[in-house]
């Protein structure tokens, strides 16, 4: 193993690193609507407690992996389990590959919402003409396509300057940036007519909501809003010395990705609510409805500006950490420089994600399993790679190589006997049924 590897330069920098990856667009416009749809707090308790047992202990093994192998996912379980456990390493590889090629695509859109609220055009009270410029946005080839590619450009040239000076250096600017925004729209929403009713329907326990499908709700959203699966955290904790507490590290992402998560749904919630609009909107809370509440309020332009670069830096976080499981891939199985291998990512990914950006234009009626192109590689990821390469993860650190996982855990601070049982007990038997469930659950 090669003693060269870079290393984050402070615990904070990997930190705020993983969670941005975590806090992605899903995070602003899923979650409130999941919490309120579900029971409220009563959706939010069980979320807290799947986030501080399943989801450590799923950040954690991925983490152990990364220092382990220090190396890319699929250098990382060779150097682990040997030969045969590389092409499982290569499901994370490929899963966070294909997810580039279509949240690509959202995040051109979310560059596209950005320009226009910062020309004054974000903002009208007109729901019918606010759906039809989205309609538009989505479905105009040239300008998706440019979009798309600006933003893959972006991502790729913060990760040319490397781990410290790209990824980490990034990540403390726009992860503060990012919740002071938060922070400033959620004051604003809070001060408008009929807030509290928001606060309402996102904290108020409805027991009569709380169903076995509820809960595998939140079991499901626990999953996927913590970028499990995609080797992020294994290429991540590549980069983490062992000097560094592997633990608290977990515990910290995870809290970090809770916490992101409640300031999206009072970011979001309490104003959409205020204006009597639709809370359970999906994607269109974020580029239809929102726009209308922006033209209700004073100074709304400038909030639209607040919340369309808000939602920039969500995005361009989560990009960032897909991009850098693929390219740490290139480094370390072909020994591409970091430079090289950022250029050629992105021309591929640039070429890759074009059927996703006409998926909902030109290439709308195309299908596969009566899925547009977008929606068929979302389904493949989210359903099938994700829960495949974490039961892969947990397999590796919980059954097959478990004496590593100890070493790893303990070599900057001795965990009792009692932890170590017990953390194993979560990995090896509760972790695989947590991701059996959810995998079913969203197959079905």
């Amino acid at each position: 193993m090669s003693d060269a590897r870079s290393n984050w330069s402070s615990k904070t920098g990997m930190i705020l690193a993983a969670t941005g990856s975590a806090v992605g667009l899903g995070a602003i416009w899923k979650f409130p609507y999941m919490a309120g749809a579900n029971g409220g707090s009563a959706f939010i308790i069980p979320f807290i407690l799947m986030v501080l047992f399943f989801g450590v202990t799923l950040i954690l093994a991925e983490i152990i992996i990364g220092r382990a192998g220090r190396g890319s996912s699929v250098t990382s379980f060779r150097r682990i389990g040997g030969k045969f456990w590389a092409p499982l390493g290569f499901i994370g590889v490929l899963c966070a590959f294909l997810i580039m090629t279509y949240y690509s695509t959202v995040g051109g859109w979310c560059l596209t919402y950005l320009f226009e609220a910062i020309m004054g055009n974000a903002a009208s009270s007109d729901l019918a003409m606010l759906e039809k410029t989205f309609l538009k946005t989505v479905s105009t080839p040239v300008s998706a396509i440019f979009y798309q590619t600006l933003f893959l450009a972006i991502t790729a040239g913060v990760l040319i300057f490397g781990v410290n000076k790209g990824i980490e250096r990034m990540s403390k600017v726009l992860m503060p940036l990012l919740f002071v925004l938060m922070i400033v729209l959620i004051i604003r929403g809070l001060t408008l007519p009929g807030a509290w009713e928001g606060l309402k329907f996102l904290f108020s326990p409805k027991w009569d909501q709380v169903t076995a499908n509820s809960l595998l709700n939140a079991m499901g959203f626990t999953f996927f809003s913590l970028s499990v699966g995609m080797g992020i955290m294994v290429t991540y904790g590549s980069y983490i010395s062992h000097k560094e507490n592997l633990t608290t590290t977990a515990l910290w992402v995870s809290v970090l990705a809770f916490i992101s998560c409640i300031l999206a749904g009072l970011m979001v919630i309490p104003p959409v609510i205020s204006f009597g609009l639709n809370p359970s909107a999906g994607p269109g809370l974020t580029f239809i409805t929102m726009p209308a509440v922006f033209s209700h309020i004073p100074l709304g332009d400038v909030f639209a500006v607040c919340f369309y670069g808000c939602l920039l830096v969500a995005a361009l976080t989560s990009m960032i950490s897909l991009f850098e499981v693929p390219l740490a891939y290139l480094m370390d199985e072909f020994h591409f420089s970091r430079k090289t291998a950022s250029v050629l990512l992105f021309i591929v990914l640039s070429i890759c994600s074009i059927p996703s950006a006409l998926s909902m234009g030109p290439w709308a009626d195309y299908k596969i399993m009566d899925k547009n192109i977008f929606d068929a590689i979302d389904f493949l990821c989210c359903n099938i790679l994700m829960p495949l390469s974490a039961i892969f993860v947990v397999a590796m650190t919980g059954w097959f190589f478990f004496d590593r996982t100890k070493y790893e855990i303990n070599s900057s601070v001795k965990h009792s006997d009692g932890f170590m049982k017990f953390f194993r007990f979560m990995l090896a038997f509760v972790a695989p049924c947590f991701i059996v469930v959810v995998a079913i659950f969203n197959l079905i």
